[in-house]
């Protein structure tokens, strides 16, 4: 379907072109007209999952509970007109807003006004961050945090934020600064409990529970809501002194850029980055799920942009941090939402709520929203993942626990940092150590594998092949250089030939030529021959430049493992007899 409304010229051909990278072009020109009701159907359910949830929510960040229906209301809208995906709902998450409160509690001095200035302008400083990465392509770049890192994370951020709702459930004031702390000023209270609050609380668990069991994707938690204010307004319940909401501002958030500056607020920047990390992640991986089950696929550099979007037009209407959050987009998806425009619906929905509805949501009790709060980060703990994690590699595991213990001890900003710099220092390991096979023959064949892994392999008298399962670079190349000496100081027949299968190396820096050119001096030292095979074009051209090919002979990519050791075994040379006829030219 083309868009006639662009001239047929030169300049209207890129403007098309444009347009259609544009994402609403992607799914407007080729809307159906049946798809408009289940677009509605399902932003007036986001909107219903997400009113009480937003309030929830924003208890959490410390900021009052009209910014987190401001954060779905601006943030959704924004978010439809740049995101890829089309069933990703885009509000306050959890881990975020706990992350937004803990954090601002110590910048903002007490003063609610600052506190809510740095929440907006952290905001905008995400969105800035959103677009700088887009620009130069940095989306990449999250798929260095490993997942393993993740789960960690997410289990000692679902406890954190769940230890903050318990005083709300058990009708106590609770207290302390750190998570253990917490946990003690709280078992002090426990006997002080509220037993029609504690009630009311588990009451409305429950009920969440089962509404997640039997009735998946529907806004139960508005149905328990609005239960609950009704019980409140008109049973006895109301007098025996339940914290509620109170009234919120009637009418739609005003523009206003935040009234501090980033210079204004030590520490803002790290908290900005935090969010732009977990916002990414989540809001991607939860994009992609979503996806794999419609046959789509999402843009991940994209979604910067949506991100972007939606964190400005949040920060700009008294809003916080925001992200796609994978429970608020399920529920999207499974009340059959086809498109971004079930997000306008939801916006729409909203802002119907807060001109004409506010008044109703006075009598709301808080433990009702602790009881959202406490089941819906109950999907952050992944107990069956754990358990995987652990039978698979202890390694791991050991790692993810490292980010679950940064994240109690030390709060959530600094356990997101923490995770990243464990991810990084994993990845760095594994690329300095990388696993270095010593080859024995398949027996029957002319193939060689890993002698350690298949014992039964044929090992060759007086060679030691070994192959380094990474690419050769400036940080690895002394623990493989270091590996090989082991290995032939630890050989009962001191080898008389050495061979470096160089097959699955596909790139070799200068350090790594050059260690193999001192490998090559020292057997030589040593009265041991040496030849390097199987190399691949780039990494070829790499040690020819490095003059080895004078050296330990052809490295020409005819040459195989086989041929060198039969060559040796026969002749008692390294350097097999080729036919200039029939071996194939090298490149």
């Amino acid at each position: 379907m083309e868009d006639s409304s662009l001239p047929d010229t030169q300049d209207g051909t890129v403007v098309r072109a444009n347009w259609r990278k544009f994402p609403p072009a992607q799914w407007l020109l080729h809307y159906q007209r049946q798809w408009l009701a289940h677009d509605a159907v399902a932003g007036v359910t986001l909107a219903a999952y997400g009113i009480p949830v937003s309030l929830a929510y924003a208890s959490l960040a410390g900021v009052p509970p009209q910014y987190g229906i401001y954060c779905y209301l601006a943030g959704g809208l924004a978010y439809a007109l740049f995101g890829s995906s089309r069933q990703l709902a885009i509000g306050p998450t959890s881990a975020i807003s706990m992350l937004v409160g803990v954090t601002i509690a110590g910048m903002a001095q007490g003063d609610p006004g600052r506190w809510a200035s740095i929440a907006a302008l952290t905001a905008v400083l995400v969105a800035a961050m959103c677009v700088l990465a887009w620009l130069f392509r940095l989306s990449s770049l999250v798929n260095f945090i490993s997942e393993t890192i993740l789960l960690g994370f997410k289990a000692g951020a679902a406890l954190t934020i769940a230890l903050t709702q318990l005083p709300k459930l058990f009708g106590v004031k609770g207290g302390g600064e750190f998570f253990f702390e917490r946990i003690v000023i709280l078992a002090q209270q426990v006997p002080q409990t509220d037993l029609a609050v504690f009630g009311f609380g588990l009451a409305a668990i429950a009920v969440l529970l089962l509404g997640e069991k039997f009735l998946p994707g529907r806004p139960v938690a508005l149905l328990v809501a609005v239960a609950s204010i009704m019980l409140l307004s008109l049973t006895p319940l109301g007098g025996l002194g339940f914290k509620v909401v109170g009234a919120l501002p009637q009418g739609l958030p005003e523009l206003h850029w935040p009234g501090l500056r980033p210079r204004d607020v030590d520490g803002v920047i790290p908290l900005a980055f935090a969010c732009l990390l977990l916002s990414y992640v989540e809001s991607v991986s939860a994009a992609r799920a979503l996806a794999q089950t419609h046959g789509e696929e999402v843009d991940a550099r994209q979604e910067l942009l949506g991100l972007g979007a939606a964190n400005l037009a949040a920060g700009l209407f008294h809003g916080y941090p925001v992200a796609g959050g994978l429970s608020q987009s399920s529920v999207n998806d499974k009340a059959g939402a086809r498109t971004p425009l079930a997000l306008v619906f939801a916006s729409a929905t909203i802002a119907l709520c807060l001109m004409f509805l506010t008044g109703l949501l006075a009598n709301l009790p808080n433990v009702v929203l602790a009881a959202i709060v406490l089941v819906a980060v109950k999907g952050l703990v992944d107990i069956p993942e754990l358990r995987h994690v652990w039978r698979v590699s202890r390694f791991e595991f050991i790692v993810c626990m490292v980010a679950f213990a940064a994240v109690l001890l030390l709060g959530i900003l600094k356990g997101v940092i923490v995770a990243v710099l464990v991810s990084m220092l994993m990845i760095i390991r594994r690329a300095a150590h990388p696993h270095v096979a010593f080859l024995g023959r398949i027996p029957g064949t002319r193939i060689f594998s890993d002698l350690e892994r298949n014992p039964d392999n044929e090992v060759v008298p007086q060679v030691l092949i070994f192959r380094a399962e990474s690419s050769l670079l400036y940080f690895n190349v002394e623990h493989v250089r270091s590996l090989v000496w082991q290995k032939i100081h630890g050989s009962t027949l001191p080898p008389r030939l050495v061979v470096c299968d160089l097959s699955v190396s596909p790139m070799v820096d200068l350090a790594g030529a050059r260690m193999l050119a001192t490998l090559y001096k020292e057997l030589q030292a040593a009265g041991i021959s040496m030849r390097l095979v199987a190399a691949h074009a780039g990494v070829r051209d790499m040690l020819r430049a490095e003059e080895l090919e004078e050296r330990v002979g052809p490295i020409g990519r005819h040459i195989s493992v086989a041929d060198v050791v039969d060559a040796f075994r026969t002749s008692g040379t390294a350097a097999p007899e080729l036919d200039s006829t029939t071996a194939p030219a090298d490149a």
